[in-house]
């Protein structure tokens, strides 16, 4: 039976990297079936006279996203909202500011976790610290000059296996300081959203697609 983060992959026609092992195997169900579910997916696109329309491109990149970073549909569409709120002059860049200032985003970034989700879990389950307290939300949003690390306590846990073996050949994000020795991070500036290959291609689609 097909995982379900493994069927979102699907549905989006490309790798979101949802699954931190499996995705870089070809055990992935996208290398196996590299189409997108249903009895005429593998036919759709290649014989279909009207393809997409754009709504549906506009659409299956909005899902993209929000898979990507794991979000609910009324938690990405508040984010818009606020982004739209934020700046009239580039709410691509706002949002993708507030995707990835993202608590359990910047835990994925700094190399923390192998993927969002398990991300996601270690910070619920009280195991990140931000500068001196702990916080378990993943949603939580940090700012320039946080510091984030694991909890003392908890490095000695399974989920953190092999992890400074795993940050030896890591590099963070450039907006992101990372201290492998001591398996910390420090906020050091603001993300960019020119350094993350298609995204602004991607959320300037998403903003047409809530402009409709």
């Amino acid at each position: 039976m097909i995982d379900d983060k493994c069927k979102k992959c699907r549905r989006a026609a490309q790798k979101l990297f949802l699954k931190s092992g499996k995705c870089y195997t070809a055990k992935c169900p996208l290398t196996r079936k590299p189409y997108i579910p249903g009895i005429f997916g593998k036919t759709r696109g290649k014989h279909s006279k009207r393809g997409v329309s754009e709504y549906g491109s506009q659409l299956r990149e909005k899902q993209k996203i929000r898979f990507t970073y794991g979000l609910r549909e009324k938690q990405f569409s508040n984010y818009v909202k606020e982004a739209k709120k934020k700046s009239e002059i580039d709410v691509s860049a706002a949002l993708f500011n507030i995707l990835e200032s993202r608590l359990d985003n910047v835990v994925f970034r700094l190399g923390l976790a192998e993927s969002r989700s398990r991300a996601r879990q270690i910070v619920s389950h009280g195991h990140i610290m931000v500068n001196t307290r702990k916080v378990n939300i993943p949603s939580y949003r940090v700012k320039l000059g946080d510091k984030i690390y694991i909890r003392p306590q908890s490095l000695s846990k399974g989920i953190f296996k092999d992890l400074e073996i795993r940050l030896k050949k890591y590099d963070s994000s450039s907006w992101l300081k990372l201290d492998k020795d001591l398996t910390s991070g420090n906020v050091a500036g603001k993300p960019a959203i020119g350094d993350e290959m298609g995204m602004e291609d991607s959320l300037n689609v998403i903003m047409e697609f809530y402009s409709r």
